[in-house]
C-alpha cells in the first residue's frame, strides 16, 4: 500500500513539509510506503472550465497536475498539505486541487473513489480551521473517506523548527498517520474478504433554473 502526500507549500522543506514528514514516518512504521509530491514554485494556472479533460483525461495545462494525477491513480490513500494564506489554502494549492480533482473525476472515477484522504494545514497562528474546511470539501465531493485525528489536522509555527516544537501538533500528525494506516488495512482486508463496493447510481444533475 502507498500514500501520496502532496506538499502545496512553495518551500520544499518548510513547515508544511515538516508536518507531512511526521505523517510519513509513522506510515512507514505501519508498513505503508509514501511519496511526497512537491508542487514547486512555478505558477499554477487556475481551471478554465474548458472541459478538455472530459475528452483527453488530462488537463490542458501541463504544470504538474497531470503528473500528480497519474500518481494519485496508483496511490491507495492521499494527504494534501498546505500553508495558510489569508485564512485559506494558498493560491497555488487551491488552483492545483481545483484542476486535479476535476480532471481526475472526469478521466477516471477510480482515481479518488473510496480512497482515504486527509488535509494537513500549517499556520503561524490562525486561519487553520477555515483552511481545513476548504480542503476537506474536495474529498467529500469525491466519495473519499476523510481521515481524522485527535484534533484538527493542523500544526503551528513560523519555521520548520518551531513546528517541531509544536508537540501537540506533531502528535496529531502521528495519530492521523495511524488512523490512515488502519483504514487502509481495513479496506484491504475487506476486499480480500469479498466485501462488495457500494452500489452506485448514474449521476443525476439538477439545475434550479427552469
Amino acid at each position: 500500500m502507498k500514500v501520496l502526500l502532496v506538499n502545496g507549500s512553495p518551500h520544499a522543506r518548510g513547515c508544511t513539509y515538516t508536518a507531512l514528514s511526521e505523517v510519513a514516518k509513522v506510515l512507514h512504521e505501519e508498513g505503508i510506503d509514501t511519496e511526497v509530491f512537491q508542487i514547486g514554485t512555478k505558477p499554477i494556472a487556475g481551471c478554465l472550465a474548458c472541459q478538455k479533460c472530459l475528452e483527453t483525461g488530462r488537463c490542458v495545462f501541463d504544470d504538474g497536475v497531470n503528473e500528480c494525477l497519474e500518481k494519485a491513480a496508483e496511490a491507495d490513500g492521499l494527504i494534501f498539505g498546505t500553508p495558510v494564506y489569508y485564512a485559506s489554502a494558498n493560491g497555488a494549492m487551491s488552483a492545483f486541487m481545483d484542476r486535479l480533482f476535476y480532471a481526475g473525476q472526469s478521466s477516471n472515477p477510480n482515481v479518488f473513489y473510496l480512497k482515504p484522504a486527509a488535509a494537513v494545514v500549517s499556520a503561524r497562528r490562525a486561519g487553520t480551521t477555515a483552511t481545513f474546511d476548504q480542503m476537506n470539501k474536495y474529498f467529500t465531493i469525491s466519495q473519499m473517506p476523510v481521515v481524522s485525528s485527535q484534533y484538527w489536522n493542523e500544526v503551528h509555527g513560523n519555521t520548520a523548527e518551531e513546528v517541531r516544537q509544536d508537540y501537540e501538533g506533531m502528535q496529531i500528525m502521528r495519530t492521523l498517520a495511524r488512523n490512515m494506516a488502519f483504514l487502509l488495512k481495513c479496506r484491504e482486508a475487506g476486499c480480500k474478504a469479498g466485501v462488495p463496493l457500494p452500489k452506485t447510481e448514474e449521476m443525476i444533475d439538477t439545475n434550479f433554473i427552469r
